[in-house]
């Protein structure tokens, strides 16, 4: 295994890096836009099957409460990557065989952790959040449901964070593709045949990432590469846990206050009805393209600056950086162009209920415009985190977006309480981080 591993060229580090940087990305874009579906489906399915009020159930409260879950893991997971991405980009192979095992192990124990505690606190949560009475049982039969099952979330998560960091976009593509059509076949047997509402997309969601968990696992334990997966060797090794941690705790945090501060939106938006709370969700699922195109980027320098940072390569860092950066801000003023233009036949595609249509598409065109402030911010804090560099750009993320937006909300808000006012936290709290990023990384960059 060592001796065909060694022989073997790594593109990551020798190859176009303009080529390589697309030939990670859209894979990993096509997974992100295929593991979104998971929810929009959902959304899609009880909107039109059930109606409005089940519409902000899954959109709103809950949808909020489950991704900043999911985002939390996804953070940690992403430390493994990138400890992984290193050890696979210098050959150290004893090390990267200890952290695939660790982390594993890491997303068996924290699942059960957020089961149990997910289970248990969904109505104090949702109550909270202030969720509109009437959406109450629906949103905590849909919680209850996704958090009994969210080992197999974990597990697939971690499983991708591995397979990518040694250079594999694509077979958590192919997984995800396949889990998402069972996916929508099992919504529409749950809500359109057996008339399970909420509850239905719930367990037809569940169902579906149990089967990204199983095939990712499988993909891993009958690896030909000296990255497999041995089920009786899962386990922590101190050392490596503790380099995931340092790298990774920092972005879960992160991911965390992201959520929390977007909940504290959530319930801002809330106090306006249900037409409000159930565009301002469906809104989500429109504005989740743009984040599945930027963390597809973020995810790709990352894996990137990884694996150079463990061969040494510091010159082709510092021009990955630079051609991501070009071509994440292309892709973000053709998408705002696109959103922008089209916001209203995209948000019938979810509801037939023409105010939450105009609701919708206000919203959308207030905040559309700046997602090109927050390039700045992905690439740059991406890119540090492949060399382990984590503390500040946290430190950063959390004054510059998650503690401004929750200052805006119960300074500024009160003051114009409009939907507008409301929105405008986020290119205020975009813009004012990705100054800061721009400052931090050139700075940081001389070090490299």
């Amino acid at each position: 295994m060592s001796a065909h591993y060694s022989a073997k060229q790594n593109q990551i580090t020798e190859g176009v890096i303009w080529k390589q940087l697309l030939l990670f990305f859209f894979p990993i874009l096509l997974g992100s836009f295929f593991q979104q579906f998971y929810n929009t489906i959902d959304m899609i399915v009880v909107g039109r099957f059930v109606g409005t009020g089940a519409l902000a159930s899954v959109g709103g409260s809950a949808g909020q409460i489950v991704q900043l879950v999911v985002n939390a893991f996804t953070g940690l997971s992403a430390g493994a990557g990138v400890i992984i991405s290193q050890f696979y980009g210098a050959k150290d192979l004893r090390n990267l065989d200890k952290s695939i095992h660790t982390a594993y192990a890491f997303s068996i124990f924290g699942s059960i952790f957020f089961m149990i505690a997910g289970i248990l606190a969904s109505p104090a949560l949702l109550r909270l959040m202030k969720t509109p009475e009437e959406l109450l049982p629906d949103s905590e039969a849909y919680l209850r449901i996704y958090f009994a099952g969210i080992l197999f979330a974990f597990v697939y998560n971690i499983g991708s964070a591995i397979l990518r960091a040694t250079g594999d976009s694509k077979s958590p593509l192919y997984y995800l593709i396949f889990c998402c059509l069972l996916n929508v076949i099992l919504d529409v047997v749950m809500v359109a045949g057996l008339h399970l509402g909420v509850s239905g997309v719930a367990i037809a969601t569940v169902l579906a990432q149990a089967f990204s968990a199983i095939l990712i696992t499988l993909r891993l334990m009958h690896s030909k590469d000296c990255y497999r997966l041995s089920l009786r060797h899962i386990r922590f090794h101190g050392s490596v846990l503790r380099s995931q941690l340092y790298v990774g705790l920092p972005g879960g945090f992160q991911s965390v206050m992201y959520s929390l501060s977007n909940l504290i939106i959530q319930a801002s938006i809330n106090v306006y009805g249900t037409d409000t709370a159930a565009a301002w969700g469906t809104f989500g699922k429109l504005d989740a393209i743009f984040w599945m195109i930027s963390n597809a980027f973020g995810v790709s320098i990352t894996t990137f600056v990884g694996q150079n940072y463990g061969a040494g390569r510091s010159d082709r860092i510092r021009k990955g950086v630079r051609v991501c950066l070009l071509m994440d801000f292309g892709v973000s003023v053709l998408l705002a162009a696109f959103l922008i233009l089209l916001r209203v036949p995209l948000f019938s595609i979810f509801t037939t209920d023409s105010n939450v249509i105009e609701i919708g598409a206000h919203m959308l065109f207030l905040i559309t415009p700046y997602y090109i402030t927050f390039i700045f911010i992905e690439v740059f804090s991406s890119a540090l985190r492949g060399v382990s560099d984590v503390i500040i750009p946290t430190i950063l993320t959390l004054f510059g977006i998650c503690v401004f937006r929750m200052v805006w909300i119960f300074l500024a808000v009160p003051l114009h309480p409009t939907i507008e006012m409301v929105i405008f936290s986020y290119p205020i709290t975009w813009i004012t981080t990705s100054v800061l990023f721009i400052i931090y990384y050139n700075v940081r960059k001389k070090k490299l």
